[in-house]
Formats: C-alpha cells, sequence, structure tokens
C-alpha cells in the first residue's frame, strides 16, 4: 500500500517533465512511512508520479514510475534492471573488455542503485534509503539475471549519511571475489581492488577516454605526467602508445603500488616510469620552480565541487591546476584534463581551462571533447546526471 506527498501549488513542472526528484520544499503534506512507497499528487488530488519516500533527504522523493497502473513490485524491479542490462548488451558481447557499469541509477530508472560489473563479479552500491528496504530482492534478481559468481556491496559513501543510513559494505550473494581482481578493458588488463578501491574499485566511466590516448594521441616518444594517477590506467595506455617516460602522482601510496603492479601485468615494466606519492598541486608548483617539462599531461582530478556552494572553490581548483599544467607542458605538447564535478558544468570548464590558457601565456587548440561512454547514461529529464566531462587540448 502506498503513502501519499501531496504538492505545494505550482510545484508539479518537473513531474510533469518527468524529473526523478523531489524536494522537501515542494512537499505541502505527507502520509508515509520511511523508505516506503508514495503517490504524488497535486493539490486536487490528480496522480502525478510514485516512487519512495524519505523524510532524512532533502530530495524526499525519488520517482519510478508515471503510469498510476504499474505496481512497484518484484516484476518492476526484475523488468527494470533486465532493461538496464539489455542496455548493456553490445559491452558483454566485446571479448576484450569485461568491466563496465550496469546499472546507473536514476539514468535507467533505478535512482539510488549503482551496480558494475568486474568479469564475474558484480559490485552493487545502495545510495537511498528506498534501495536500501529492497536490497535482497535486487540481489535475487541479478543473481537470476547476470549469473555472475558473486555479489558484493560498497556501499562505504558518504550520501549514505544523508539518507540516514550507515555505509554497509560485504559479500551480498555467492563467492568473495579475489583481492584484487583482474580485468581487461581495450586489449590491456588492470588488477582491481573491489573491496577498498576508490568508487566500486576502478574509474570504469573513463573508458572512452583511455580509447581515445589509444587511437588517437601521440604518445610515441613522449614524456608523459599522469597526474591524480590513482592505479594507473591512463600510464598503461601511455605504456601501450610507446611513451618514452612515465611519471604517476597521486597521494595514496596503495594506489600507486597497484599503478606499479598494472604496468608490470601489461609488459610495461621496462619503461623508465616514477611513481611519487605526493601532493598534485604541490608537486607540480616544485617543478615549475625546477623547469622541468613535460610533452603530455593528464589531469584526473577527483571531485572538487560537491554541490553548488562550491562551485567558485571549484572554479579555483581547476584554473590553478591547469595553469600549472599549461607552464609545464613543452611547445606542442597535450593537455588532457577532466572534472568530475557535476555541479560544474561542461561550458564552465571548458572556460576555466582557457582562462588558465591565457594567464600561461599559451595558445591552444581543442583536438576532443570527453564524456562519460554509453554504460554511464544520462537520462534527458535529469540533465544532473552528466556529471564527467574533459579537454584534449594541443598546446604551442
Amino acid at each position: 500500500m502506498s503513502g501519499v506527498v501531496i504538492l505545494r501549488p505550482g510545484r508539479e513542472k518537473p513531474l510533469h517533465n518527468r524529473h526523478p526528484w523531489v524536494f522537501s520544499g515542494a512537499i505541502a503534506h505527507v502520509e508515509a512511512d520511511p523508505g516506503g512507497l508514495v503517490d504524488v499528487r497535486d493539490g486536487a488530488g490528480q496522480f502525478l508520479a510514485r516512487g519512495y519516500y524519505n523524510p532524512h533527504s532533502q530530495i524526499c522523493v525519488r520517482l519510478l514510475t508515471w503510469d498510476e497502473s504499474e505496481a512497484i513490485d518484484a516484476d518492476f524491479w526484475r523488468r527494470r534492471l533486465a532493461r538496464a542490462i539489455e542496455g548493456r548488451a553490445a559491452l558483454a558481447a566485446q571479448p576484450d573488455l569485461n568491466a563496465y557499469r550496469l546499472i546507473h541509477a536514476e539514468s535507467d530508472g533505478l535512482p539510488g542503485l549503482i551496480v558494475d560489473r568486474y568479469g564475474d563479479c558484480l559490485v552493487l552500491q545502495a545510495l537511498t534509503l528506498g534501495i536500501e528496504r529492497v536490497k535482497p530482492m535486487l540481489v535475487e534478481a541479478l543473481s537470476a539475471l547476470c549469473a555472475p559468481r558473486g555479489i558484493i556491496e560498497r556501499s562505504d559513501v558518504d550520501v549514505r549519511e544523508k539518507e540516514g543510513l550507515a555505509e554497509a559494505t560485504g559479500l551480498l550473494w555467492g563467492e568473495e571475489p579475489p583481492d584484487p581482481l583482474e580485468i581487461r578493458e581495450h586489449g590491456l588488463r588492470y588488477r582491481v581492488n573491489v573491496h577498498t578501491g576508490h568508487k566500486t574499485g576502478f574509474y570504469l566511466d573513463q573508458r572512452a577516454s583511455r580509447r581515445w590516448l589509444l587511437t588517437e594521441a601521440t604518445l610515441a616518444g613522449r614524456d608523459v605526467l599522469n597526474a591524480f594517477s590513482y592505479t594507473g590506467s591512463f600510464s598503461v595506455c601511455a605504456g601501450a602508445g610507446g611513451a618514452a617516460s612515465i611519471v604517476n602522482v597521486d597521494s595514496s601510496g596503495e594506489a600507486l603500488a597497484m599503478a606499479r603492479e598494472n604496468m608490470a601485468l601489461n609488459g610495461f615494466d621496462g619503461i623508465p616510469t616514477d611513481y611519487l606519492e605526493a601532493n598534485v598541486f604541490t608537486q607540480l608548483r616544485i617543478w615549475r620552480g625546477e623547469g622541468r617539462t613535460f610533452d603530455v599531461i593528464i589531469l584526473d582530478p577527483p571531485k572538487f565541487a560537491h554541490n553548488p556552494r562550491q562551485i567558485e572553490k571549484a572554479a579555483r581548483g581547476y584554473k590553478d591546476i591547469n595553469l600549472l599544467a599549461f607552464q609545464l607542458l613543452r611547445p606542442n605538447g597535450l593537455l588532457v584534463t577532466f572534472s568530475c564535478s557535476g555541479v560544474v558544468s561542461a561550458d564552465l570548464f571548458q572556460k576555466i581551462v582557457f582562462g588558465a590558457s591565457v594567464d600561461a601565456g599559451r595558445d591552444a587548440q581543442i583536438v576532443a571533447w570527453f564524456g562519460q561512454p554509453p554504460d554511464h547514461p544520462v537520462l534527458l529529464a535529469f540533465p544532473e546526471g552528466a556529471y564527467l566531462k574533459g579537454l584534449a587540448c594541443r598546446v604551442w
């Protein structure tokens, strides 16, 4: 039995546009249990949509259907999962790829749920109270639809606190995966720690950018700096491209150790490669003072802005790091730079990089734009789902 949420007058438009969120400020009246299903109605009692409710979150309702006759039951969850999995059929058929995102939350009609595939292991993140309540049902359906060897949980993310939930990790179904396990992508191999690595273990959303480096960038004989390198996936691509030397900089010694393993796993341990545990901002300033330069610089920093209030501070951070990169690049160098801050638009990010080039006194041309690969789709009704953006710039 669904509860009910009544909207304030004039707050119906986002629901008519099929946006999947209802914020607390739009609500006039609620009769519902936390985590339970609710019918969202206008002031006249007209049905608008159905979703699940959480009074602990600013996003009080996450919507699942706009069809009043559609029941939210076990068959509903299985249908939605199956639809998302079918949307990745082309990826599943690629012989040199066995790691990608299966379920991408709101953009797959399953708000609050992330599922990533790493070979025969699935990694699940339950980000909301509504998903937490149906998690056993979802695990059962995923085990039947995907026949994995094991399903583990990595719900160790800050957003759970906003939902009134504690972090949760561990085996949900089947067998524990090896630590680390091995995946393949574009003919290359990577070791991944799905138990403790960033996100669910690997930056799956950078797959298209890695392919560009492998197929479009000129890396042979060039000195490459991979800043915020994590486990070195871009460095492995640089090695495959014939880089003369590679420098990895990251604040995590554990991630750098895995980067070293990944280079060796692909037979690139003979390339002169440094693994420097340091603050990237500080280290780039040191190199600027020393006059050190590179042919290729890759910047893939963590999220600088988590909400609109942090945009200005994030913009300063992106400006600073890109300015340093422009100052460290040799003529005819290549800057590959990213932002994963969803509240920083692609247009704003490009303007920030432009401003950094002006301040550095460097001319640059954009030779490629980057975004999320197809397994990280963006629902047209949910533009907030577009978070990753990047540029490749040839710099004179």
